[in-house]
């Protein structure tokens, strides 16, 4: 056999892909060199054409039950496929199922056999009775065997939970937000939880019904300017940055804090840092972490050493969290002390060899030798996770259908807690991104390493799990960044760019199935960012799970140059004017991103510049057209789209447009609402611009004493309740 023929024989078995469509529509070819370094990034044995085939083998042996098997559906029927021989005497084997909820269920698989498919090299075919969602654990026995087969049965629902109030056919409006933008006179330079509560009192009162958050996944306390939401340290934990201080409970006991905050030269740093347009989020960091050690101090006295209920609260949620939470303040931990000694050392890849996996010898001496400190972050942990709790508590008390949603980064950082103490789950030589495209020739390469799709089936689907409820815990929906890595991710190998990379193929049914029961069972419905090249296989399946589609109005665009009737959107689906990776409305309309682009040497072709220009204005001119044939442009907008200007009147105009359509959920942006033109990320760039740092231009105070804000807000509630009633 040649060697490209074993190559693609085992790439087809791994659910590598040797082929893909490109942003061009045409049929690209993915190199052998590729898939032969992505195979042995999953463990294949690459250094031969018969070391490959036996590897293959050997990984793909069919046991006689699978790991896990999932059965979506309240009436699917539960058939089990069993892989033995035609020679294998049936009444040899017997069944004994127990389920989540505690019961035992048994019997002789003879009794139950539905089809016998052996003699043919398929499996024997036997049912069991219904039962119920969750997660139950299937042994079959055979004779004269020590050890029973055993098998995780999964079974769920077959589609995601939705509000009432989104069953119903509610049309619900919102506004999405960048937590650290938030600007207050209370906070420490970033917006935090408490920021949170305010802005979320003052759009229940104003008829929205919810707040969606960009993700608030764990960074770095001790390298603050990794300050990517969406390269996370760990997915399963939270930002402490994101803390309020001064609510934490403890804050009230110490005088050591207090007279620390409430010294001259503290107040004179925290009014400098609230003050800058951009978060410094290394003074905020310094300012934050020369406190928040003070209120475990207390939190210890006052609490652990006296076994307080409050200590109890606390040791219970250490409990929960598991060896994960322990990684999180471990990593956590070790990193400060060890950037407290050297400045440069950003994450685990440079700590000192011995520090560089969590179960080494040296880190358990670290645990033990450094037990305080260790513990100071899972209290920081448990207070993020007390304070955010709050904030959607709050919510539910103010009559919000939905509340907060959170968002789930594809990925997380090659440098965190999590591949540092990844037992596997991650492919650590390999990392995620996007294949090339017209505006992204070269693709793009997150540095985020990816799951194993065979790993995750071999354990049940464990971390996948964990990581939904993690993340679904605190909120009434969860958009999952970049949905379509459920199906398929480009994995690049160690050492490419992103143009030598493949898509990799995970299983899909199968995890749109988990994700359905984890949402019903945190009530928590879900959105999936599905934009860009969205292959045809998974636009049913993400609608058949009751997953809300991602629809931004300038990409929804029809063939004759025209811009989709927001009434004609799915109902199940969210929408919105821009993203996080947009230029604002007034950026975009005044084409600044491009001019941004041109300054920044994104744009070193000036022809290519000048016919973005183009398409831009006759983008402008379409959407014109498009609201005016709607009857929402108001008689004062003029209709020449190279005259008219984006001002309130214009983005009141484009909001209540899109608000008026069938769409479930319609998020604003308050940037759009203060008319603000800089970007809060520009794609593509790392330093020549400062992503993730730009703050809202006023006040929640002083946003929310504008006349005009009001007025769109009062609007907006009122369009979307006409638009439910349609």
């Amino acid at each position: 056999m040649k060697k490209q023929s074993v190559l693609k024989q085992v790439a087809q078995l791994a659910n590598i892909s040797d082929r893909y469509i490109s942003a061009w529509g045409d049929e690209a070819i993915v190199e052998d060199e590729t898939i032969c370094s992505l195979l042995a990034s999953l463990g294949y044995d690459t250094s031969s054409d018969e070391k490959l085939l036996k590897s293959a083998q050997k990984k793909h042996k069919k046991e006689p039950l699978l790991p896990v098997q999932v059965i979506k559906g309240d009436d699917q029927p539960m058939h089990i496929e069993l892989n033995i021989t035609a020679g294998a005497r049936i009444s040899d084997f017997s069944w004994h199922l127990s389920t989540e909820q505690g019961e035992v269920f048994e019997g002789y698989l003879q009794s139950q056999i539905v089809r016998d498919e052996r003699a043919k090299g398929g499996p024997l075919v036997f049912e069991l009775p219904n039962l119920p969602w969750g997660y139950h654990k299937l042994k079959v026995t055979r004779k004269r065997r020590a050890s029973a087969y055993q098998m995780t049965l999964i079974v769920t629902p077959s589609c995601c939970y939705k509000q009432d109030s989104l069953e119903k056919g509610e049309k619900l409006w919102g506004p999405s937000v960048q937590l650290y933008t938030l600007r207050t006179p209370n906070n420490w330079g970033m917006g935090d939880f408490g920021d949170l509560k305010q802005l979320v009192t003052e759009i229940a009162s104003r008829g929205g019904d919810f707040v969606g958050l960009n993700p608030i996944h764990s960074l770095f306390p001790a390298n603050p300017e990794s300050a990517s939401p969406y390269s996370p340290s760990s997915r399963s934990w939270l930002n402490i940055m994101y803390i309020d201080v001064n609510a934490v409970p403890e804050f009230a006991l110490s005088i050591e804090a207090q007279q620390k905050v409430g010294s001259a030269e503290f107040q004179q740093r925290l009014k400098l840092v609230r003050e800058e347009d951009w978060v410094n989020y290394s003074e905020v960091a310094t300012l934050k972490m020369s406190v928040l050690p003070l209120l475990f101090k207390e939190f210890k006295v006052t609490h652990l050493d006296k076994e307080s209920a409050r200590a109890s609260d606390f040791l219970s949620f250490v409990e929960q969290g598991g060896e994960s939470l322990k990684h999180q303040a471990t990593f956590d931990a070790l990193h400060a002390q060890l950037h407290g000694q050297d400045s440069s050392i950003w994450g685990w890849p440079v700590f000192p060899e011995k520090y560089r996996q969590f179960d080494s010898v040296a880190v358990q001496k670290f645990i033990k030798k450094n037990e305080m400190s260790v513990q100071a972050y899972l209290y920081f942990q448990w207070i993020a996770d007390n304070q955010i709790n709050e904030a959607q508590k709050l919510a539910e008390e103010s009559g919000m259908s939905v509340g907060l949603y959170r968002d789930l980064a594809v990925g997380v950082a090659n440098s965190g807690s999590e591949s540092w103490a990844d037992n596997g789950n991650l492919v650590l030589d390999a990392s995620i991104g996007a294949p090339p495209d017209v505006l992204g020739p070269l693709g793009q390469n997150w540095g985020l390493p990816p799951l194993n799709p065979q790993v995750l089936k071999a354990t049940g689907y464990d971390a996948y799990i964990k990581l939904l409820r993690a993340n679904m815990k605190h909120c009434g929906a969860l958009r999952i960044d970049h949905v379509l890595g459920l199906l398929r991710l480009w994995w690049i190998p160690e050492g490419k760019d992103a143009t030598g990379g493949a898509y990799v193929y995970y299983p899909v049914n199968d995890m749109l199935a988990i994700l359905a029961l984890e949402s019903h069972r945190q009530q928590c419905s879900v959105i999936g960012e599905d934009l860009g090249t969205v292959p045809d296989e998974i636009v049913c399946l993400l609608t058949d799970a009751g997953v809300h589609s991602y629809k931004l109005f300038f990409y929804e665009s029809a063939d004759d140059g025209g811009f989709i009737s927001p009434s004609h959107y799915q109902a199940q689906s969210m929408s919105a004017l821009c993203t996080h990776d947009m230029p604002t409305l007034r950026g975009f309309w005044h084409c600044d991103d491009l001019e941004m682009g041109k300054n920044l040497g994104l744009y070193t072709d000036m022809q290519q510049l000048a016919k973005l220009s183009n398409e831009r204005l006759v983008c402008k001119q379409a959407i014109l057209d498009s609201v005016a044939g709607h009857g929402n442009l108001p008689d004062g907008i003029g209709r020449d789209a190279s005259l008219v200007p984006m001002d309130s009147y214009l983005s009141d105009a484009l909001q209540l447009h899109l608000a008026a359509g069938s769409s479930a959920l319609f998020s604003v942006q308050l940037e759009d609402w203060l008319e603000m033109d800089k970007p809060v990320n520009i794609p593509g760039t790392v330093d020549e611009y400062p992503n993730w740092r730009r703050k809202l231009s006023m006040n929640l105070d002083e946003i929310f004493a504008k006349e005009q804000v009001n007025n769109i807000a009062k609007q907006l509630t009122k369009v979307r309740a006409q638009a439910s009633n349609r």
